[in-house]
């Protein structure tokens, strides 16, 4: 199989993670998949192991593959770390945009407002990407960017899943607005602020950011009584 097919099978699954298809826990059963991609179980195999190694597949001895599922722990504490990675970006950015970057910026904050309009999730995830990989490209950096990114595609199923709280569309674009008059004012510490912030209102209260989360992550012993408190 060439290579750039290997790449296009391990892209798919990746996307599937990251937009909620396949879900944490969902079972990746070798055969079937590569029935769906019509291909042999070796580029399956290695597809999996790439994406194990991105942290969002989790590889079972004698049990096969299933998509990552993390822990509550774990997954505040990632929450913290990306807000620290994504205010770094945004201070480097507004010091480094160009104006073709601010430009696209705009257009991306404009068209996610069509998405606020109508409620239309999917489009306002796909803008949030975009709107934050033009900052992290910004940023100058290729490792800051490249990390944070990791770590942003470990984190989707759950981030994406956060938009569907009250009032957090609206919530997301206003902050997406105060960010790029941030980094058009070029403060870098006033973007830095902003994008840390961003991520940290993405949770809301402990409460609210549990209620959020999938209901196969929700359901898990313990988060009840976590919830409660």
């Amino acid at each position: 199989m060439p290579r750039h097919r290997n790449d296009s099978l391990r892209f798919k699954l990746e996307q599937d993670i990251i937009a909620g298809r396949l879900k944490p826990g969902a079972r990746l059963d070798e055969g079937s998949l590569a029935l769906r991609f019509d291909v042999s179980r070796t580029p399956v195999r290695e597809a999996l192991l790439q994406l194990s190694s991105m942290g969002l597949v989790e590889l079972r001895p004698r049990r096969g593959a299933i998509v990552a599922q993390i822990g509550l722990k774990d997954l505040l504490d990632m929450f913290e770390v990306m807000a620290q990675l994504e205010g770094m970006c945004g201070r480097l950015a507004a010091r480094r945009a160009s104006k073709d970057e601010l430009n696209q910026l705009t257009a991306v904050h404009a068209a996610s407002r069509r998405a606020v309009e109508t409620g239309h999730y999917d489009a306002y995830y796909q803008c949030n990407v975009n709107f934050h990989e033009i900052i992290y490209q910004a940023a100058r950096n290729p490792f800051l960017a490249e990390q944070t990114t990791n770590l942003r595609n470990r984190l989707a199923p759950y981030r994406r899943s956060q938009l569907h709280q009250n009032g957090r569309l609206k919530g997301s674009f206003d902050e997406h607005k105060a960010i790029l008059s941030a980094l058009e004012a070029q403060d870098p510490e006033q973007a830095e602020h902003l994008m840390a912030g961003h991520l940290t209102a993405q949770g809301g209260t402990l409460n609210d950011f549990i209620a959020s989360l999938p209901e196969d992550v929700f359901n898990r012993p313990g988060l009840q009584a976590l919830a409660a408190n």
